[in-house]
């Protein structure tokens, strides 16, 4: 058996996203209607379910890039007021509550075709009294009236010669019947059968213009739809299949692409169920199409993993798996051509007994499904066509992620990536859509050349995102072998570059911000290889082999060795990528990585056309005109937003579905829990059913739908502000008398070795499947009750009681889902979270990054206080350096609280002293601003001194020039010796030596040319200054040293610096004092031939003289034409 892609349990930790501050308005999406004509997203659509029907919109006529509906020439100015209600408005639409606003807005518009038309609401789709009048469904009820107008009041047969004659007219008037006939029939549930009669005798060209129109309705409106007029369409199609009209089985395979993924609610499961309901009743209808067959099983076998739990999806499960695995058994070779991602999605259902019968078949038996079946191998080589994993998401998915793909810059994408989270992402099972979203990516979504050497964000940021918002363990397993999927089976002669380019990427961009998730993804690959199918784990490595080799070919990255031998990833990783991939694990020459922001030589599928490419050209990535423009240059942004708070309308909780499935002594007291008027009856309740679970023959089967309903009854509690606004004492201890809390007070009572307190852990990490806050809330209880003093070990037994079963992705999701709802609980956990959780909190920067994300100026003083009192630790010597390296890709802010905070620290500043190393001038001026200021309270080292000076040299980087002038004026003398120190060592040591040092210190490499740059800068930067420094002893004696040996280019290049050596050496028998003035003030006046080292020199420095006195041979012959020089020195 074939092992699922959810055996691997690796998780991601969550990452904090750059800023956690949401929008203030919903992002300017455009809507499906406003692209004009250009149907990218789905290329069969336009094949199978879209064709232009005359009379239509006009192309050219201007469009609002924000609704999509004709923009009116002579349209006023609208007031920045009207605008924000009006974008507040299409919010409150886009979550689904504008059925309450069309209705109070007059949506009804009365009876018949008369009403059809009236202001304030059309009786086809919600709207609100802000939005302007939709021009299809004017136009369709405009026919309507028609219609109306010449069948009222007049017998059947009347009408019917009526319509026949107007339709003879000619195709407009054609057209006005048909589609007046048609919104009747949407509109009026008790005209439905008589129009649809009606429709079919006065159509002339088989129901065309319908079908058109129906798949328009569905590509573009269908969201807007009032419910009456869904369940109307749903009838409609099924009578356009039940006659068999042409191209009926377009507008079937356009409903299910409206089916959601991951979507359990009503509306979503009865669309679903009645598309089944009418596949199923037209079987031999179905069995006509091999294109509709290969649709509906792979449409079908995706929703099977999502209905489970409640009666009524098992019975629609049922129903589903029965209606697959019949085609697959019957049709197996029309199921065939979805290639690769059939397996992909059998292994999701596999242990379901049905399909694991026709498993059984696959592996041992293949022919018995099709003689023309030769095995797995031959479904697994072939590739999946773009249309199957396109059809998986609704319209609306699909054009943001075009929108995000195309129009999006990269740094902006925060605000959509919100937005979409929270309407596609947001619950437990929503989580399998992600699988979805990074198939389609991977496979559909391949840019342009100019996309790809644009600032648009890049499609591996998006998949990356994905990933690290991922809260569960199998889904992050499934989703992770979505993406490595055409991995597996990689063939460059069948398989394109742009299905496997997002996954190195992820990887590559990943290693400095987030090096987890790189080496996560590195484990995956490694693992994936044996654990997938051992029988062809030949064929498995061979692809992955194929797929590196590609990806290097094509330049996508010049060299894999600085990922896979990369020292942040551990040992036991790098030596598995050693094993598995010795090919790619080395690199003659160090290796220069390919900017993947700039045009990457690549194999481009053209299945985008150039309508594609341009059907968002009036799309704007803003959300409003009054915002201020971001940078489009700079990933950082200069202001912050705050959290703006959504208003909630409290719904009636209804745990009806629930009740039948527990004891009925449980159900009374939950009923009196959801009863219970005050909070002190809802606890004794609660106590009770503590009580009942933790009774000897209690089913812990029950603990499910228990956890169920505490999580609806308790939803406003975890709605609610948990920090009271005035922190003490009394405040705390009131905040913590709660319902929920009697769960944690009662563990918090028992010793861990108890079976109940097992029991509860069991009944909290059900609890916390359905209710992710839980986590933090158990955090708080136990920081804030005197009953929990001293027992934060038991959010450790709690987090391996978990799914997630890991102390520090649990730890790290919960603090992020406090973060998300209460910056003052995350501050207020902080020092007990740090001061419990070591290990977890000071290895990495996440937690670090969630705290200085979302904290303002006064919380950081506040931590910062925390610190100097000793009551908060943030860094520890041995992982400083790695966080603010990690902190280096912050926001600016966020960067000057990371340093704030570790310079409230007692740590040496020789610690993290090495950064120096990786900042860059342009890229990273927050660290470099605070570290200089930090280096002038310092007495200079050797080693300072040795970092600074190894910065590179160029004109506009003041860093190194400022902090020697420095401490040129406070600490001269002692520059002064590290400086001479540094110059005699980088001369002496051989080339070989140099070469030959170690990994760990080539960052740290000083070279003799740096120094000399610098120096010379310093020279300059000092020539209108009274200071002496290069007047001293042992810098004049450095100088003399290095212009003895070294080659005639740096002589040239440096003769003004070396001009005070001269001057030093022909003042050498004047008194110091003149010596010092002459040396800093005459300009070089003569070259006279190197003079022999006095006896100063030679006892300047003890180290430098002993390594000259042994070596003095190697460094002749090392130099040419030194004659001169060495015949003085002898």
């Amino acid at each position: 058996m074939l092992t699922s892609g959810a055996v691997l349990h690796d998780s991601f930790p969550p990452q904090p996203s750059p800023s956690a501050f949401p929008s203030p308005v919903l992002p300017p999406w455009p809507s499906l209607y406003g692209v004009g004509r250009s149907w990218s997203w789905v290329p069969f659509c336009s094949a199978y379910c879209f064709t232009l029907t005359p009379g239509g919109p006009d192309p050219k006529e201007p469009r609002s890039p924000t609704f999509g509906a004709p923009a009116k020439k002579d349209f006023p100015p609208i007031s920045s007021l009207a605008f924000s209600r009006l974008l507040a408005a299409a919010m409150e639409l886009q979550k689904g509550k504008g059925a309450a606003a069309a209705a109070a807005s007059g949506a009804a518009g009365g009876a018949g075709g008369a009403g059809a038309g009236a202001p304030g609401g059309g009786r086809l789709l919600l709207s609100t009294s802000l939005d302007a009048k939709d021009e299809l469904e004017e136009r369709l009820e405009r026919c309507m009236s028609i219609v109306t107008s010449m069948t009222a009041g007049v017998s059947e047969r009347e009408a019917n010669d009526a319509l026949n004659a107007y339709v003879c007219k000619g195709p407009p008037q054609h057209e006005e019947i048909c589609l007046g006939l048609f919104t009747l029939v949407l509109t009026e549930p008790a005209q439905a059968q008589k129009c649809y009669r009606d429709l079919a005798l006065v159509s002339r060209d088989g129901m065309n213009i319908v079908l058109n129109k129906i798949n328009q309705i569905l590509m573009e409106k269908y969201l807007k739809l009032q419910d009456t007029c869904r369940t109307q369409l749903v009838w409609l199609v099924r009578e356009l299949v039940k006659s068999g009209v042409l191209g009926a089985d377009g507008v079937c395979m356009t409903f299910m692409k409206q089916i959601a993924g991951g979507d359990v609610t009503a509306k979503n499961i009865w669309l679903a169920e009645s598309v089944l309901d009418i596949l199923t009743e037209q079987r031999e209808w179905v069995l006509k199409s091999s294109i509709l067959i290969a649709m509906a099983v792979y449409t079908y076998l995706r929703l099977i993993v999502d209905h489970h739990g409640t009666a009524q999806l098992q019975a629609l499960r049922q129903k589903e798996v029965d209606f697959c695995i019949s085609l697959l058994r019957e049709r197996f070779m029309e199921c065939l051509m979805i290639g690769r991602d059939l397996v992909r999605l059998l292994q999701n259902v596999a242990r379901i007994p049905e399909f694991e019968l026709l498993w059984k078949d696959i592996i041992h038996n293949p022919q018995a499904l099709s003689p023309q079946f030769t095995g797995i191998l031959q479904l697994l080589q072939s590739r999946t066509s773009r249309k199957f994993l396109a059809c998986r998401l609704t319209p609306d998915m699909e054009t943001k992620l075009l929108f995000m793909t195309s129009r999006v810059r990269f740094g902006q994408q925060k605000r959509y990536q919100d937005w979409f989270q929270r309407q596609y992402l947001s619950t437990p099972d929503s989580q399998s859509l992600r699988c979805d979203l990074i198939r389609y990516i991977c496979g559909v979504v391949h840019p342009s050349n100019e996309v790809l050497s644009s600032d648009i964000l890049p499609r591996w940021a998006i998949i990356g995102w994905l990933l690290t918002t991922c809260t569960s363990n199998v889904a992050a397993s499934n989703a992770k072998l979505a993406l490595f999927y055409d991995w597996l089976f990689f063939s460059p002669d069948k398989d394109s570059i742009m299905n496997i380019e997002p996954a190195i990427l992820v990887m590559h961009h990943s290693m400095k911000p987030h090096p987890a998730i790189t080496a996560t993804l590195l484990d995956f690959m490694c693992r994936i290889i044996p654990n997938f199918y051992p029988p062809l784990e030949g064929h498995v490595r061979q692809g992955v082999f194929s797929s590196l080799n590609h990806i290097v070919e094509k330049r996508v990255l010049a060299h894999l060795a600085p990922l896979f031998d990369n020292p942040k990833l551990d040992k036991e990783l790098r030596a598995m990528l050693r094993e598995k991939f010795p090919e790619f694990c080395s690199s003659p020459s160090p290796p220069v990585e390919v900017k993947i922001e700039e045009p990457v030589s690549m194999e481009m599928d053209n299945h985008m056309s150039d309508k594609d490419e341009s059907c968002y050209d009036n799309a704007e990535a803003a959300f409003s005109d009054d915002e201020e423009d971001l940078n489009s240059k700079g990933k950082k942004r200069e202001f912050r937003f705050h959290p703006i708070k959504e208003t909630v309308v409290e719904e009636p909780v209804d745990i009806t579905p629930y009740l039948d499935q527990l004891d009925e002594s449980l159900r009374d007291k939950v009923l009196q829990l959801q009863k219970g008027s005050d909070t002190e009856a809802q606890c004794e309740v609660m106590q009770e059913i503590v009580d009942q679970v933790l009774e000897e023959d209690f089913d812990s089967e029950q603990l499910s739908v228990l956890a169920s309903c505490l999580q609806e009854l308790f939803k406003a509690h975890f709605r609610g502000e948990v920090l009271p606004e005035e922190v003490t004492e009394e405040s705390l201890e009131e905040s913590v008398g709660k319902p929920l809390y009697l769960i944690f007070r009662n563990l918090c009572q028992m010793q861990e070795d108890n079976s109940s307190f097992s029991l509860l852990l069991d009944l909290l990490s059900e609890l916390y499947q359905k209710q992710p806050k839980i986590g933090y809330h158990l955090l708080y209880y136990l920081r804030a009750s005197k009953a929990a003093a001293g027992k934060m070990n038991l959010y450790e037994s709690f987090a391996q009681a978990t799914q997630l079963g890991d102390l520090h992705t649990c730890l790290m999701m919960d603090m992020k889902a406090c973060q998300e709802d209460d910056v003052r609980l995350l501050c207020h956990l902080t020092p007990s979270i740090y001061t419990e959780f070591p290990d977890e909190t000071l290895r990495s920067g996440e937690l670090l990054n969630m705290i200085v994300a979302v904290i303002d100026s006064a919380q950081l003083q506040e931590l910062v206080c925390h610190v100097m009192m000793g009551n908060l630790v943030m860094f520890r010597k041995d992982s400083v350096l790695n966080i603010l390296i990690q902190s280096l890709d912050w926001e600016t802010f966020e960067q000057y609280c990371a340093w704030q905070l570790f310079l409230a620290h007692n740590i040496p500043l020789e610690t993290i002293i090495p950064i120096l190393q990786h900042l860059k001038y342009k890229e990273h001026p927050e660290a470099l601003s605070c570290l200089l200021l930090q280096l002038r309270r310092e007495k200079p080292s050797e080693e300072m001194v040795k970092m600074v000076l190894s910065r590179p040299c160029h004109p506009d980087d003041q860093f190194t020039t400022s902090i020697l002038r420095h401490w040129c004026m406070k600490h001269d003398e002692l520059l002064a010796e590290h400086i001479k120190s540094l110059l005699i060592k980088n001369n002496s040591l051989p080339r070989k030596r140099q070469s030959l040092r170690s990994s760990s210190s080539k960052l740290a490499q000083l070279t003799l040319e740096q120094i000399l740059e610098h120096l010379d800068n310093l020279r300059l930067n000092l020539t209108n200054t009274k200071q002496n420094f290069f007047s001293q002893t042992p810098i004049l004696q450095a100088l003399q040293h290095v212009q003895a040996s070294c080659d005639e280019a740096h002589k040239m290049k440096f003769s003004d610096l070396f001009s005070l050596a001269e001057e030093y050496e022909d003042s050498s028998t004047k008194p110091p004092k003149s010596r010092r003035k002459a040396a800093l003030s005459s300009p070089r006046s003569r070259k006279n031939a190197t003079q022999p080292p006095n006896a100063e020199e030679e006892s300047g420095s003890s180290s430098a003289s002993e390594e000259e006195d042994t070596k003095p041979k190697p460094t002749k012959r090392k130099r040419k034409g030194s004659s001169a020089v060495g015949s003085d020195s002898d």
